[in-house]
């Protein structure tokens, strides 16, 4: 796996001049909240703040969403108050290396593969995911990837593994890195025919505006857990638990009831316990 892509660290230094201007009450009130851009994407982010925002009238979330490696390289550099990212072995390494006061699970959905509706490369009857990139790339067929650090992209490199390739070494013509988060990926795909794989929240509510057709949504390796994690250098770390305890109780709700009424079925299922750190 690459390093943080260069873009990241242009979030950096605004979110660390918001940390260091932490002397007036408004600025003690601000949650920096880092989070996956399949969380904004997929619309959940703006439910969460709106619903937030209007259970309390303390602490106001700043959120910045990017691919889950660079929120992790941000959670670092301790310019962030909370994180929600799903790139569990990013995650693993994050708090092993001492960098978190606090972590649990959140919720979840899944991965899935998407492509045209022809599926030139016959995906559509493959067995897993793994087996659906073999006959992508067989046919040479174009796929798009995140080829970002993200959670996403940690998860293609898995797959792509697990099916015994390594496009991204290769460079083939057909396998295009767009280093872009995931709405602005599926879009990538859909204008070049191409394949590509995604969280089925983001795709789901893109779903009208894309020419992509769901193609692999089950087998292994396709799970899709999302974690909170608490930052140790946290700046607003009372204000960052205060949002935590939220989005571990009334937020559940909020969680579960999103994608329902626009789509007949929630794009993400609570996960959270009590037990969480």
């Amino acid at each position: 796996m690459r390093t943080a892509p260069t873009w990241a660290i242009f979030w950096v230094a605004p979110l660390a001049a918001l940390a260091a201007c932490g002397g007036s009450d408004a600025d003690r009130q601000r949650v920096l909240l880092v989070t996956t851009t399949s969380v904004e994407a997929s619309g959940l982010l703006d439910e969460l703040l709106e619903a937030y925002h209007a259970a309390q009238g303390r602490y106001r979330l700043a959120p910045t969403a990017v691919g889950s490696g660079a929120a992790l390289e941000i959670g670092r550099r301790g310019d962030a108050d909370l994180l929600l990212t799903h790139d569990p072995e990013g995650e693993r390494r994050f708090i092993a290396e001492g960098h978190a006061a606090g972590h649990g699970p959140i919720m979840m959905n899944r991965f899935l593969v998407a492509g045209p509706s022809a599926d030139p490369a016959g995906s559509r009857g493959a067995s897993d995911a793994p087996a659906a990139l073999r006959r992508v790339a067989d046919a040479g067929a174009p796929f798009v990837s995140r080829g970002d650090d993200s959670g996403t992209h940690a998860r293609e490199v898995a797959l792509w593994r697990a099916a015994a390739m390594a496009p991204w070494e290769s460079r083939p013509g057909w396998y295009v890195e767009a280093g872009t988060g995931m709405g602005e990926t599926l879009q990538m795909a859909s204008q070049l025919g191409a394949y590509t794989l995604t969280d089925r929240g983001t795709f789901l509510h893109l779903r009208r505006s894309l020419r992509l057709d769901p193609l692999v949504e089950s087998g292994p390796g396709l799970e899709n857990h999302y974690t909170f994690i608490l930052p140790r250098e946290a700046t607003n770390a009372e204000g960052a638990r205060d949002f935590m305890g939220w989005l571990r109780g009334p937020g559940q709700t909020v969680i579960a009831d999103h994608g329902i009424a626009s789509f007949g079925e929630p794009l993400f299922v609570p996960t959270a316990v009590d037990s969480a750190g």
